[in-house]
């Protein structure tokens, strides 16, 4: 029986591409889960002292040196901690200088319009960096509600060994990856800055904005007042926890057709007129300048927005 060579050949070849190629990707992942277990650690090593580490680990989070949101807008301070994006007011600034200008080029560009120039400005450089914002703290909330049930076991663990609880909490910060490792850290060393361990962990609450941690905090607080056996408490904190992330995910399934549901009857529109108006541009543009088309399109806007906050309601639950 004879064996063709070409094919032998080519399917080493393939072996070898993908043996490359998921060495390669393994490579990365370690790198980059390394580089978030390892954040807050370099950090510490690029400072001085425990005091310039808690200002530094604050102002990469938005924060002051006392730990409370910059700015005069609370809501907006509250979100930049909230997201955990590092914050740097001088790079922040040049991003949203750079998206205002596309977004008002694109408007021009789009509208042919020096009206839309200021309005493409203002949407793309103000919207753009809020819609950011919200979707990384969306994804840090997440992260927060599937690791806290793990912080929580690794702490219980470190009580029954017979550590003490301030090094139980930066054991978690050494041990997870980002966010709850950052979390944990920073209360660990705001506890050895001289805050009390009810302070550092109602910190950590107004840090991370999540249901899941106001009840750890409040475990921690009821536990510091009334007394009790915290490693017991914890257990049921993370029973819990546990439980509320499963019936979330429920939640999640059961309200999964209404989502794509919506998604699609919010896109279908637009996206037919999207393709009228690149297969037929005349279809609209002959009858674009006509008041009651403009009046008919904005109509049009609007109910689309009724439609999708609706929607929204309907299958946005929360427990």
């Amino acid at each position: 029986m004879e064996v063709d060579v070409s094919w032998v050949y080519l399917i080493l070849v393939f072996a070898a591409v993908f043996a490359a190629a998921q060495a390669t990707i393994g490579l990365a992942r370690t790198a980059q889960q390394k580089r978030k277990v390892n954040r807050r650690l370099l950090i510490a090593e690029r400072t001085a002292g425990i005091a310039e580490l808690v200002v530094e680990l604050r102002k990469q989070r938005g924060l002051n040196a006392a730990g409370d949101a910059k700015g005069g807008w609370v809501w907006l301070g509250a979100l930049i901690v909230r997201s955990g994006v590092p914050y740097d007011a001088r790079r922040w600034l040049l991003v949203i200088l750079v998206v205002a200008l596309v977004g008002a080029a694109l408007a021009f560009l789009a509208t042919r319009s020096l009206i839309a120039l200021p309005v493409g400005a203002v949407l793309a450089g103000a919207g753009g960096p809020i819609m950011f914002l919200k979707v990384m703290a969306g994804r840090r909330s997440k992260a927060l509600g599937e690791q806290l049930p793990q912080g929580l076991e690794i702490i219980v663990r470190s009580l029954e060994a017979g550590h003490p609880v301030p090094t139980a909490i930066s054991l978690v910060g050494r041990e997870m990856s980002d966010p709850i490792g950052s979390e944990f850290g920073m209360a660990a060393d705001e506890i050895a800055y001289g805050a009390t361990l009810e302070q550092a962990v109602e910190r950590m609450s107004v840090r991370c904005q999540h249901p899941d941690v106001d009840l750890f905090a409040a475990t921690v607080r009821l536990q510091e007042r009334a007394g009790g056996n915290l490693t017991g408490l914890l257990k049921l904190n993370a029973n819990t926890v546990r439980e509320r992330q499963r019936m979330r995910l429920k939640i999640k399934a059961a309200t999964s057709e209404g989502r794509v549901s919506a998604m699609i009857l919010s896109a279908a529109p637009l996206v037919a007129g999207g393709a009228i108006t690149v297969m037929a541009p005349d279809f609209y543009g002959d009858v674009i300048d006509e008041p009651v088309v403009q009046f008919a399109l904005a109509g049009f806007a609007v109910w689309l927005g009724i439609g999708n906050l609706v929607m929204r309601k309907m299958v946005a639950m929360r427990i």
